[in-house]
């Protein structure tokens, strides 16, 4: 995993000015801690921050292969899983490599298929390659989007890049939001419309996207997508292929020449995970697997079931590192830490996040990377089996807008009255949620329930899963930790996409045929755990703290937030110290104290990033 970014000018001599380039690639330097490297040419200046995973010597960015007169220059951030398959297909059509890396041949693959090349590739990925005979420059990202790729055109430049705060050291990009940019952020946020770089004028390749940009200008074609059909499979044929799968998924990403360790909740994703690594380990004869938990300081008091968290982590935790042999490592978090990362989760990001939920994110991979380089960890299995809530509840299925963020009103209440004009903040949701559903590949003749599910599958993929694929990338590069998500395989989705809901749900419980697909790795009691999700604090304490700094923060003249906010509905509700947490405003964790750190993190990135309303 690296940092890529670049500039093409195809009008401009652009050598004279690399050192705009060389303060772009310095804000990668957390997401390539290792290495650093620029290639520049009159119209196309490229840079490189490289985190070594693969291949310490011969995967050097950016990398020059030559095929004829023709030059290309790659800039790559992200993993292959199917390196060895695709060399040794180059390799039978003349192709000769020179280094072990997935970057060349990620590179050949190019020179060989042309913008074809997506279309062979597993893995998460975003990277640029300059045709130096052509003039011309390809970027593609990958079908999920785990891995970010940012862009802006201004005039005749074309910027690229992994993160938000790299194009905005370049002159040419200015901190500015429009009404757009605020609806994304207080209608949407934390989530964010597929392409939208929040900014102005600043978009992002989508996942599944490419792109090419020469003298005729940006052409952006999508090049994958689910494809609908019915599922002729009986149910053992289907657990079968699951299980196979989802073994082949995982089993495909252990490959690194640096430390891999796993994430371990004790919750079914994490745990397959961690059970298949630790056989792998045992059998080829590498280290005991080293496993991390997350916890929160005094949790253990505090913390009380309800029914979207029916119980805590730990113990099931201890027994996955103890069924298989682990070094366990808990990390436990307190209350004045998680609170005054906000800060540092912001800045991870470039945007208002998900408050605690990636502060502490921040926090745990930050203890990670004391030890490790590369983490597996459980993400996208909910999304993609239908493990949520809304693909059961009555009410949450059936709601007309997204099933994560029912209730806007507890955020736009808070906005004031010149914002709320701006933004349309129920039209502009409305808008999005209907762009996203006209996307929906149908399948012919379904309808009902079965039709509204595959939507509510859609809507999950292409939002939730991109929120929290997008927090996951921000929160673990920021400090040089990769974090690999074996479930967001795309032949893996794209097989469940089909399998219909009487089979997902198998036994009438969530992901009921990944339970019954990975019968005989896990425990039983694990096997059939209810799903809990990502762990948060509980401690009183945070809330009260959270409460006192946005006080603290509207009571200051200078904040930039003051400008946006209704100030006496803001006043009101932090002085009420009996206010309930409330309905989440979004997702299954974020009730009032996270809408607190929300306002926080808008605050602390209006002042960073000094961002003006336009």
């Amino acid at each position: 995993m690296c940092g890529i970014a670049g500039w093409i000018d195809l009008k401009d001599d652009l050598i004279q000015k690399y050192k705009e380039l060389e303060k772009m690639s310095g804000t990668l330097a957390a997401r390539g801690p290792d290495a650093s490297g620029m290639w520049l040419s009159p119209h196309a200046v490229i840079a490189h921050r490289r985190l070594t995973v693969v291949d310490p010597e011969g995967g050097g960015q950016p990398m020059i292969r030559s095929k004829g007169e023709h030059s290309y220059i790659i800039t790559y951030n992200g993993e292959l899983y199917n390196t060895d398959d695709l060399r040794q297909e180059l390799k039978n059509k003349g192709h000769v490599f020179i280094s072990n890396s997935d970057t060349e041949v990620l590179l050949i693959s190019y020179i060989e298929w042309g913008p074809q090349c997506v279309e062979y590739l597993n893995g998460i990925y975003a990277f640029g390659i300059w045709s130096e005979k052509d003039q011309s420059l390809f970027l593609a990202r990958d079908r999920f989007g785990v891995k970010p790729l940012f862009y802006a055109l201004r005039g005749s430049s074309l910027l690229f890049a992994s993160e938000l705060k790299t194009l905005l050291t370049h002159s040419y990009i200015k901190p500015e939001v429009d009404a757009e940019g605020l609806s994304e952020i207080f209608a949407l946020g934390p989530a964010r419309t597929p392409g939208h770089g929040v900014f102005k004028n600043v978009n992002e390749i989508k996942p599944a996207h490419c792109a090419l940009y020469d003298s005729n200008g940006l052409h952006i074609r999508r090049y994958w997508s689910f494809e609908s059909h019915p599922h002729t499979d009986t149910l053992n044929e289907t657990v079968s292929r699951v299980r196979e799968l989802v073994y082949d998924s995982i089993e495909r990403q252990f490959v690194a020449d640096v430390p891999v360790c796993t994430f371990l909740s004790g919750g079914l994703d994490s745990s397959a995970i961690t059970a298949m690594a630790a056989n792998f380990f045992k059998k080829t004869g590498k280290p005991q697997l080293h496993t991390y938990s997350i916890d929160y300081q005094d949790n253990d008091i505090y913390f009380t079931p309800n029914a979207f968290q029916p119980n805590s982590d730990a113990p099931w935790v201890k027994r996955m590192s103890d069924e298989f042999g682990t070094t366990h490592h808990n990390i436990v978090i307190d209350t004045p830490m998680l609170v005054s990362a906000l800060e540092g989760a912001t800045l991870a990001k470039d945007l208002p996040g998900m408050a605690d939920i990636d502060s502490s994110l921040w926090l745990f991979c930050r203890e990670i990377k004391k030890d490790a380089t590369v983490a597996l960890s459980g993400e996208c299995a909910d999304e993609i089996f239908g493990g949520y809530p809304w693909f059961h509840r009555e009410d949450m299925l059936n709601s007309s807008t997204f099933p994560w963020s029912r209730f806007p009103e507890e955020r736009t209440r808070l906005l004031s009255s010149e914002v709320k004009t701006a933004i349309k903040a129920e039209e502009y949701i409305s808008r999005r949620y209907q762009e996203t559903l006209d996307e929906v590949p149908r399948l012919a003749g379904e309808s009902g329930i079965e039709a509204r599910r595959r939507e509510i599958f859609y809507l999950n993929i292409t939002w939730f899963m991109q929120t929290l694929l997008d927090r996951k990338d921000r929160m673990s590069m920021s400090t040089g930790l990769e974090v690999r998500v074996p479930y967001c395989d795309h032949r893996l989705a794209q097989y469940v996409w089909n399998i219909p809901w009487e089979m997902k749900s198998l036994g009438g419980r969530e992901k009921g045929i990944l339970r019954r697909a990975l019968e005989g790795l896990l425990p039983d009691d694990v096997l059939y755990r209810k799903k809990s999700p990502y762990p948060k604090t509980h401690h009183p304490v945070y809330e009260r703290a959270v409460r006192n700094w946005l006080k603290e923060i509207i009571h200051d003249s200078s904040s930039p937030l003051l400008q946006l906010i209704d100030y006496k509905t803001v006043r009101a509700m932090l002085e009420d110290d009996h206010s309930d947490y409330g309905r989440p405003f979004f997702g299954q964790l974020m009730a009032l104290p996270q809408l607190f750190a929300y306002l926080i993190q808008v605050d602390i990135w209006m002042r960073a990033y000094k961002v003006s309303i336009v």
